[in-house]
């Protein structure tokens, strides 16, 4: 009831470019592009062909990794909108595509890519712990923070695979013993090295399985099974808390 009220007086708009409906305008909607097989079976990048892993694969570590869209054109502008300018409502939007794919493993426990504290405290929020709760709602699983970061990295954006690999060495801890198989979450999969970082010490601290999602992925190798649109997935846009997906009636 809350939520109809300040939809009608404060109406949501698009997260793509802010005028259209929210989630998404049908103009944002068009040009989402979701990351669907034929891919890589082990962390579900896409490719021409099915494959079982490829040369993307990130480190043992992680069992598997799957992510919603291409970080580009609305995807990217929604994430970063979750990210830098605390639009909340993202996260359970993203949760529904990526629960929707009916690509999460079956787990214990969610967790997330935890921020530093004062990255956090400037933020207002952590957005990877917003996006972990949302998906842990949908899956009857349980949301727990399992890694703490007692320091705060640079940022990783125009560093090579190395660079961010080597910057994230020590950058977690286990808060607590981990359960046998974990869902780990964050925003955005560029190289893998913050995930598999993290991944690292789940396992050190008794993961046998770390399965990664993110809303949103770096793709390097462009591919034709990406430039379908997103209508497919998501055949309406309104003003409700979420995605329309596929059979989900009008609420």
């Amino acid at each position: 009831m809350v939520v109809r009220v300040l939809d009608t007086v404060f109406p949501r708009s698009c997260a793509g470019c802010r005028s259209g409906p929210w989630p998404f305008c049908n103009e944002c909607l068009a040009r989402l592009r979701p990351i669907e097989p034929p891919w890589c079976e082990r962390c579900g990048n896409p490719t021409d062909e099915p494959q079982a892993t490829c040369q993307d694969c990130p480190p043992p570590s992680l069992t598997s990794m799957r992510s919603a869209f291409v970080y580009d054109g609305p995807a990217r502008r929604a994430v970063l909108r979750l990210k830098f300018s605390g639009w909340r409502d993202v996260a359970p939007a993203f949760a529904d595509a990526i629960v929707g794919a009916r690509e999460v493993a079956d787990v214990d426990v969610v967790t997330w890519i935890p921020l530093a504290r004062a990255r956090r405290a400037e933020r207002g929020f952590d957005q990877a712990r917003a996006l972990a709760v949302a998906i842990a709602r949908r899956t009857g699983r349980p949301a727990r923070r399992q890694l703490r970061r007692p320091i705060s990295t640079a940022p990783q954006a125009r560093r090579s695979g190395a660079e961010r690999r080597m910057a994230m060495h020590g950058a977690f801890r286990a808060s607590r013993p981990a359960p046998p198989r974990v869902l780990l979450v964050d925003d955005v999969l560029t190289t893998g090295a913050t995930l598999a970082a993290a991944a690292d010490v789940l396992r050190g601290a008794g993961a046998v399985e770390v399965h990664a999602v993110t809303a949103a992925r770096s793709i390097a190798r462009r591919r034709h099974a990406l430039r379908r649109p997103a209508r497919t997935a998501y055949p309406q846009a309104g003003s409700r808390p979420g995605l329309w997906l596929p059979g989900d009636p009008p609420r």
